[in-house]
């Protein structure tokens, strides 16, 4: 079968080209993959993996060999595992969430990575109504999510970006502030998601109401965060910083995020859609920060 695999040896660290075909465990489900999804990270750290290896996380396709208790053979399920990035992958059977079967089910392929990082986020930082959520990097997979379930949530949320045209439709996912920076914030907030990491967490952390809380779920900007001396530490003032960054057993989780998408309460960002041959074209955009939200792969 075809895959996309690392290959650090050669630009731009990624081929396409013949593996072998996966076997999947008792616990797990072949699936045989139609779309995927392509996260920041994979592409900006795609020569930390071995050569050889089956890239890619986030996947839309049929099953092809069942486990005991999950979906059926001929179900179509969106599914997280390593190895996502091929023609056929096996996946846990506690990671696949059945999607329906009409409409346009390739978009649920951008979900899983930056659904599930939103979703665990904002459930860790306890209940959010009345409360005020800023989201950093609010553009991207995970900050288009992070805004929508805040504001579903009953938060007041404040969206931040890099620069103006990046913030459109932003508001109309329910972001009741856009602003371009940390700088323009007005005022303390009782929870951030935080996708930036380097200075930016500092600052937003600057923000934080007594009792509040900080999610770091990502460090996009690949920078250092450098805290002053005493800046965590406020007599009277008792302040959280969490990492986030747990996907084990997502299918319920998943499930969850489909039917809000069903339910016409959760949009997928999709920001970039095209054959997964087209991956070289991809990645240059979402590295250059030319794509708002998500990349959507076609297997074709």
């Amino acid at each position: 079968m075809r895959a996309i695999v690392a290959a650090p040896d050669v630009e731009p660290g990624h081929r396409l080209t013949d593996v072998p075909e996966p076997e999947p465990g008792p616990d797990e489900v072949l699936v045989e993959v139609e779309h995927v999804g392509v996260n920041h990270g994979e592409v900006r750290h795609v020569r930390a993996w071995p050569a050889g290896t089956v890239l890619g996380h986030d996947a839309v396709g049929r099953v092809v060999r069942a486990a005991d208790g999950g979906p059926r053979v001929g179900d179509r399920v969106v599914a997280l595992g390593v190895g996502a990035w091929a023609q056929r992958a096996v996946f846990r059977s506690d990671a696949v969430a059945t999607v329906p079967p009409e409409g346009d089910v390739a978009r649920f392929a951008a979900l899983p990575t930056v659904g599930l990082t939103a979703l665990r986020a904002l459930r860790d930082a306890g209940p959010l109504s009345g409360r005020r959520v800023l989201v950093t990097g609010a553009s991207g997979g995970v900050g288009r999510i992070a805004v929508q379930l805040a504001r579903a949530g009953g938060a007041r949320v404040v969206a931040v970006v890099g620069a103006a045209g990046r913030g459109a439709g932003l508001a109309e996912l329910g972001a009741d502030e856009v602003v371009v920076g940390l700088g323009s914030v007005a005022g303390p907030v009782d929870v951030v998601v935080e996708t930036v990491g380097g200075a930016h967490l500092v600052d937003a952390w600057r923000l934080l109401a007594p009792g509040g809380t900080l999610l770091s779920v990502g460090w996009a900007s690949g920078e250092p965060a450098t805290f002053p001396v005493n800046s965590t530490f406020a007599p009277g003032a008792s302040r959280s910083l969490r990492s986030v960054g747990d996907v084990s057993a997502p299918a319920a989780d998943l499930a969850d995020l489909v039917a809000r998408v069903r339910a016409g309460a959760l949009e997928i960002p999709v920001g970039w859609r095209g054959s997964w041959r087209r991956l070289d074209e991809a990645a240059t955009a979402l590295l250059g920060r030319r794509v708002a939200g998500k990349v959507l792969l076609d297997v074709d």
